[in-house]
């Protein structure tokens, strides 16, 4: 290989240009077969870049060094070839050096363009369509990224000339050439695209925080660009009407976006983002004036689009529609400009002509359904649904079918709002219009089915009421769910149109899903019984239907109606239902929230007595014997069965009288262990007390309180089966649609613009630097990271300073790795060579690198710096050395030189440490749910942490900030402040503070989905007093982390210091127990000297009993002075006895926690 290599290094070298295009194709094959070219990139770098060369060899080099990394010698080479090039006779030539600029590194881009400003905006002008075309390209993909945002931050010269070329881009629209103009709408659309997806900046690599700052350059770019698009909208849609097809598709964004973009006022909240104060917020005569050219705009641009919706090019009918219904949603906007476009998109599913597109079809649709009118959108609903049925991406099905039912929820609460103000009942308006189509209803009642479709469907439609039900976020609407977060405003503040009209249909429909075999999946049927019981729990169904003169409306009788015959059909279909896993839940919903008192107790004796058929049914989950029960944690049927049964019992005197004979049988079997044998024994008591004592119903009866104890967990060290892992791979799925339909994440703008505009606050907070140089050193160096937990990558940003008053001419910056982290290349280690750092003039350079498990890691930074580097000299004496080369085509004579760096000087900087927590994701978990996950962690961790507060007693409360109405800091928390200002604290799913003590609990997940727990108990005990004065106290709290892997508590034990320091920012440092122990004892030594002490001391001499007045009142035995007795009783206060509650639970868990551990 290396002889192969020699041979293309010398037809590079070689002045043929064939040769040269032979020689680079040739390397190219070999870059592509993944061999290592680097010995020929400098080779092209010199011989082809740096030197007149033809145009195809140009291309051909460029996409060479493209496949390669190099040094910052070559890159210093690399841009000394474009700079000439810009000078070639042959606008080629320079065409292919200028579609280079993207590929520059950032820490050389700013300072390049600064340099060639000039020369670009002469290519700009320049009269070859071909150049034009060439730098319009280049700019229209780089000028939009965020690394050229920030470098405009820093630089205002650079800004100035980027501004001008965007306008100069913006002219180019109206280029005579038509690959001129189509190149110049897509650079302006990259723009308008950009500023929401930022896929430009991600392909980039860039890991960049945004700022104020960068967010207003690039809203002040895209506000002049709307502006300018939309005064020449006339212009602009002439001149795209004499293009070619292929070429009209990429004007149609960019009309389209400035367009919506002036007509719902996103261009002036951009202005004032940016400083620009010009917009019109005049009179209202001048805003009228304005609305109305914005709808007659806006109408002018539809009329010219809507004819290319009848094209026969399946790529532009999609564009062309895609971007018409955003434009429905405007003010002003007509359903028509809705129906037009979704019709186009479904004829072209139906000819099945835009097959790349069948995803991106369907979403689009389904997206924008609600902008139809609502007779079209019924229509729709069997068919979308079988378009879905049909796609192979879950998460594009899962969206789909949110916004489907998002859709039926709307339609269901429009239609009884007419009604309720008296209009005609539409057909085809209720939520049972989602099962109308034959496949569809058939799959709902049958009870086993191959697909989870119809599982996907009742989750997504149950989530939808659970979003419905929850108050939508006050934000202002942009986009296609304006209308509809309007329309569910106006809906649900009516009262007859609560959302649970819509969620009663909903469980009345959906009812045969409790008799499905879904071989073990119950998360679809946990849905509809969560559902059912909080309607239940809303409607009070326990105390029967109410009536007209208790105040109840004629919707709530007729609603609660409706609940008591489902939950009697529900009864009757327990004997249906295939699995006691399930029969248990259905169970529990229903026997909670059943109204026992409308028994007719003359039907006691019959077999279709909802009592006898429910306690029937309790009796065969207690006794099921079957092997799959054992397996899928009968323990907790059991015990929400038996609480149920002591609900009951409680509640109806036969149905105590019924399950005392079930419960002594079940107690009396071998299949009850000994808790099971307590509970029974408590229900059995209470129950013979309620007897006896009939007024007493209340003991024993918590009341239902709408909860549903069978939740699902997601940690998956719980469940070993595949069923669970489809559960809550479908959960996962279902969640993340609906929140992202319902709750979609606001942008940045939105975030900047609601929070008053010119006093918004930092959008992100940066990242802090951390200094890596010495403070005498020439160079400084200090570098922040960030984080990708997604590509499970980390980037490293470097800014290095020339601290000297010369100006050194070449820095290598050489990178290491130590633990788990990697290069993309495979390499051992990373170095970019800088050049020519002028004194005090910062240089910015970063690397990224993946993180390949959770383990502790850190970056090696090295400087060298060559402070005698001195160009080019002669090797050998003054005339040089004669070297022949011997090639394929001949000899070539040439003269070796040898570049003069002079010995280096070696900087080794500090190594920069990546914290174990950043590998750390908190996970959102519930209270409950966390107790319920601690106990299946396996690995188990404990510690103790010590700190230091200031405080003036264990009952002060301080106030930090010196404002009235702010909470105070306990003292307590004193020391350990440096918790609050941790992401982890803001996120831990369990925080309780009192007087005396703490606990916080935390979940988390690592890049590599392990689960991780931590609880940190903290009390009033000190530990002792240290040698800062009497103020200072030290006191102890308690972590207990667990894992689902033992190598993440491994790891963390290993440098338990660290751990506390990156948690808690160095406010905690690591105890051992030796320690404590030691402390304990001194502690108890000083107390048993001081009790010695006090007993040595002699005994005081008792006074003498003062006399007793004489009763000089008028009644004999009447005391008018109170006699003063001495007493030794103090009564706690609720402080203490809360104080003294939380000890003992706190201490109680300790000491569970130690016998685990001891017993393992």
């Amino acid at each position: 290989m290396d002889q192969v290599f020699a041979v293309i290094r010398t037809e590079l070298a070689s002045s043929d240009g064939l040769r040269q295009a032979q020689a680079l194709l040739l390397a190219l094959q070999h870059a592509a077969a993944g061999k290592d070219i680097s010995s020929i990139s400098r080779a092209a770098c010199e011989e082809i870049i740096a030197s007149p060369a033809s145009a195809v060899c140009k291309k051909l080099a460029f996409d060479l060094i493209r496949c390669t990394r190099l040094t910052g010698q070559q890159w210093e080479i690399v841009c000394r070839g474009i700079r000439n090039d810009f000078d070639f006779p042959d606008p080629d030539v320079t065409a292919a050096a200028v579609s280079f600029l993207s590929a520059l590194p950032a820490w050389r881009l700013g300072k390049f363009i600064i340099e060639s400003s000039k020369e670009i905006s002469n290519c700009i002008v320049h009269d070859n369509p071909n150049l034009r075309y060439a730098i319009v390209e280049t700019l229209g993909c780089l000028l939009a990224r965020d690394d050229l945002v920030n470098l405009c931050v820093s630089s205002a010269t650079l800004l100035d000339k980027v501004s001008r070329w965007w306008r100069q881009i913006g002219e180019s629209m109206l280029h005579p050439s038509d690959a001129v103009c189509r190149i110049a709408f897509e650079g302006v659309g990259r723009l308008f695209l950009e500023f929401s997806t930022k896929k430009l900046s991600r392909l980039a690599g860039n890991k960049l925080v945004p700022s104020e700052d960068s967010l207003a350059i690039r809203s002040n770019w895209v506000a002049s660009m709307c502006r300018f698009v939309w005064e020449k909208r006339d212009l602009l849609m002439a001149r795209s009407r004499v293009l070619t097809v292929e070429s009209f598709r990429s004007s149609v964004f960019p009309i389209v976006f400035a367009a919506k973009a002036v007509a719902t006022g996103m261009v002036e909240d951009m202005q004032v983002l940016s400083g620009d104060r010009r917009s019109p917020r005049g009179a209202s005569e001048e805003r009228d004036f304005a609305n109305a050219e914005h709808i007659l705009g806006i109408s002018d641009i539809v009329s010219h689009f809507l004819p290319f919706l009848f094209s026969l090019d399946p790529a532009l009918v999609y564009e062309v529609s895609v971007n018409l219904l955003s434009l429905a949603d405007v003010p002003g906007g007509k359903p028509e400009w809705a129906s037009a476009p979704i019709t186009a998109l479904l004829t072209l599913w139906d000819r099945q002509e835009y097959t790349a597109g069948r995803e991106s079809i369907v979403r689009t649709v389904v997206k924008n359904l609600q902008l139809l009118d609502i007779h079209l959108q019924v229509s729709l609903f069997k068919r979308l649904l079988l378009m879905v049925r049909n796609l192979r991406v879950e998460a594009d099905r899962m969206h789909a079918l949110a916004c489907i039912c998002r859709t039926a929820l709307i339609v269901d609460l429009f239609a009884k709002e007419s009604v309720r103000r008296g209009q005609r009942p539409l057909q085809g308006t209720d939520i049972a219009s989602l099962f109308e189509d034959v496949k569809i209803r058939e799959d709902l009642a049958s009870i086993n089915s191959e697909g989870l479709f119809r599982e996907e469907l009742v989750a997504c439609l149950v989530e939808s009421c659970f979003q419905l039900s929850v108050p939508l976020p006050r934000m202002k609407p942009v986009g296609p769910e304006s209308r509809v977060v309007g329309a569910l405003n106006y809906g649900t503040a009516s009262e007859a149109m609560s959302w649970t009209q819509s969620a009663l249909k909903v469980v009345e429909v959906c009812r045969p899903c409790v008799k499905w075999d879904c071989q073990g999946r119950t998360y679809a049927m946990d849905c509809y019984l969560k559902l059912l019981v909080r309607l239940c729990h809303i409607y009070d169904t326990v105390g029967g239907v109410k009536k007209a003169k208790d105040g109840a409306s004629p919707d709530q009788i007729l609603a609660e109606t409706r609940l008591q015959a489902l939950q009697r059909q529900l009864v009757k279909d327990l004997s249906e239902v295939t699995t006691a896993r399930l029969r248990a839940r259905v169970v529990w919903a229903i026997a909670e929230h059943f109204d026992l008192e409308g028994l007719d107790p003359l039907l006691a004796d019959d077999p279709e007595d909802p009592l006898t058929i429910m306690i029937d049914h309790i009796h065969k989950v207690l006794f099921n014997l079957d092997s799959s029960a054992t397996s899928t944690n009968r323990l907790q049927d059991v015990q929400a069965l038996l609480l149920c049964a002591e609900h009951l019992g409680s509640r109806n005197l036969r149905a105590g009288q019924l399950l005392t004979r079930e419960l002594e049988e079940f107690r009396n079997s071998n299949l009850a262990d000994s808790v099971n044998k307590h509970q029974c024994r408590l229900i059995l008591q209470t129950f013979k007390y309620i007897a006896k004592h009939p007024e007493s119903k209340w003991v024993g009866n918590a009341g239902a309180t709408g909860d549903y104890p069978f939740t699902h967990h997601k940690l998956s060290v719980q469940y070993f089966d595949a069923s669970a892992a489809q559960d809550r791979k479908l959960e996962d799925l279902v969640h993340n649609a609906v929140q992202e339909l319902w709750r979609p994440t606001p942008s940045e703008l939105s975030l900047v613009t609601s929070k008053g505009g010119a006093g918004f606050t930092l959008l992100k907070p940066p990242p802090s630097a951390q200094t890596l140089s010495g403070s005498s050193d020439p160079c400084y160096v200090e570098a922040y990271h960030l984080t990708d937990p997604n590509e499970r990558r980390l980037t490293l940003h470097l800014k290095v300073l020339n601290m000297t008053e010369q100006e050194l001419k070449r820095v290598d910056v050489r990178v290491g790795l130590i633990g788990a982290l990697r290069f993309m290349d495979g390499s051992p280690q990373g170095v970019c060579q800088l050049q020519q750092l002028n004194s005090q003039d910062p240089v910015l350079c970063s690397v990224t690198v993946g993180v390949s498990r959770f383990e502790r890691c850190s970056l090696l930074v090295q400087l060298l710096y060559y402070p005698f580097f001195g160009g080019v000299g002669m090797a050998n004496g003054d005339e040089g050395e004669v070297a022949e080369e011997d090639g394929a085509h001949g000899s070539r004579l040439r003269k070796s030189y040898t570049p003069e760096h002079g010995e280096p000087v070696v900087l080794r900087c500090q190594p920069y440490r990546i914290p174990l927590i950043e590998l750390l994701l908190p996970h959102a978990v519930s209270p409950v749910e966390f107790f319920r996950l601690w106990p299946s962690l396996p690995a188990i961790a404990e510690f103790t942490g010590a700190y230091a507060y200031e405080s003036g007693g264990p009952k002060t409360m301080t106030n930090t900030a010196g404002v009235m109405g702010e909470p105070a800091i306990l003292p307590l928390l004193g020391g350990i402040r440096a918790l609050s200002s941790k992401p982890f604290h803001r996120v831990c799913s369990h925080i309780l503070e009192t007087v005396a003590g703490f606990q916080i609990c935390y979940a988390a997940k690592t890049w590599y989905g392990d689960f991780v727990g931590l609880m940190i108990f903290g009390a009033s005990e000190m530990s002792g007093n240290v040698d800062l004065g009497d103020e200072t106290k030290t006191m102890v709290c308690r972590f207990v982390l667990r894992a689902s892997a033992a190598s993440i508590t491994d790891e963390v034990t290993s440098d338990l210091q660290s751990w506390l320091d990156d948690l808690t920012e160095g406010a905690v440092r690591e105890v051992s127990e030796e320690e404590v122990q030691a402390n304990a004892a001194e502690k108890l030594q000083r107390s048993m000297e001081l009790l010695a002490i006090i007993r040595a001391k002699p005994k005081e001499p008792e006074p003498e009993p003062e006399p007793e007045p004489e009763d000089d009142s008028l009644l004999p035995g009447l005391e008018t002075t109170p006699k003063k007795k001495a007493s030794t009783l103090v009564l706690p206060s609720a402080e203490d006895m809360e104080h003294r509650a939380l000890q003992a639970a706190v201490l109680h868990q300790w000491e569970m926690f130690r016998s685990q551990q001891l017993v393992q």
